[in-house]
């Protein structure tokens, strides 16, 4: 098994043994098409995250949970399959000990894996995928294996309900296919709080392209989309959705390089202070 490098995160200091939650960086980006740097992410957020604070006033909570940083995986740059199994082999092992994965990218392909481990214990996996894109193609630049083929691929493992929101870009072909087979919110994330309650106690996989937010709001990222969410209309989104059966989530798509004010690294470890308190279980 690959095992991750160390590097802390939040300052966390809880071992594996006791930790319930299990952040590990996954720095790839070798399906970028346009803008290349989401595999300098993770190293980012570790860096900016100093610069946090452990309290939420948004949800009135500190951040002294049982979670463990393991750091970032040491992943090739070469096939992506090779990537995808390295990253699904990681994440069953912690499945098999009952941790939740939490994964920060690194490109949207990479969710993937975690769904494929996930689904070993929770084969009625629901995925909430919020995205400025609808990642729907069946294969970009001729391979199947994209951060634009991601979601299609998920549609395929069987058992996932995929419900999308925030999409504003893609092939005609990608919006008549989510219209058909998705439960598809485009554009907007006013409909995101009504999800709550038919999901019940389903567990459910969160996947956070961090281009969902507005280029103004986010510029660090790699296909920047305008017309997005605003920082607070995420968070309210976000927010809505407690007390439903987190099994795992993912932020991706920062490439920080790409804004020189690190405005868009400090959002991304805000958000993750914030989905690491709302996936606590009660």
């Amino acid at each position: 098994m690959n095992k991750p490098k160390y590097s802390s995160f939040f300052d966390l200091g809880t071992g594996f043994a006791a930790a319930e939650q299990i952040i590990f960086g996954a720095p790839y980006d070798g399906t970028a098409s346009f803008r290349p740097g989401s595999r300098f992410g993770p190293s980012a957020m570790r860096e900016a995250a100093y610069g946090i604070e452990y309290y939420s006033p948004y949800q009135e909570q500190e951040l002294s949970l049982p979670i463990h940083d393991a750091g970032d995986l040491e992943l090739p740059f070469g096939d992506p399959q090779a990537v995808l199994r390295q990253i699904e082999e990681y994440v069953r092992h912690l499945v098999e000990q009952d941790k939740m994965p939490i994964m920060i990218g690194g490109e949207h392909l990479l969710s993937l894996a975690v769904v494929r481990a996930l689904l070993t214990k929770y084969p009625e996996l629901h995925i909430i995928h919020l995205d400025a894109h609808a990642d729907l193609r069946d294969e970009y630049l001729g391979s199947k294996y994209s951060h634009a083929t991601v979601l299609r691929r998920i549609y395929e493992e069987n058992g996932t309900v995929i419900h999308s929101f925030g999409v504003r870009s893609g092939l005609k072909e990608e919006f008549t296919f989510a219209a058909a087979n998705l439960d598809f919110h485009p554009f907007l994330l006013a409909d995101l709080p009504a999800l709550k309650a038919p999901l019940g106690n389903k567990p459910v996989y969160l996947t956070l392209d961090l281009d969902v937010l507005d280029p103004s709001v986010l510029p660090g990222t790699g296909t920047p989309e305008p017309g997005g969410a605003g920082f607070r209309e995420l968070l309210t989104a976000l927010l809505s959705l407690k007390g439903v059966n987190l099994v795992g989530f993912d932020l991706v798509e920062l490439a920080p390089q790409l804004d020189s004010s690190g405005v868009s690294t400090i959002v991304a470890c805000t958000l993750l202070r914030e989905l690491l308190l709302l996936a606590q279980k009660c």
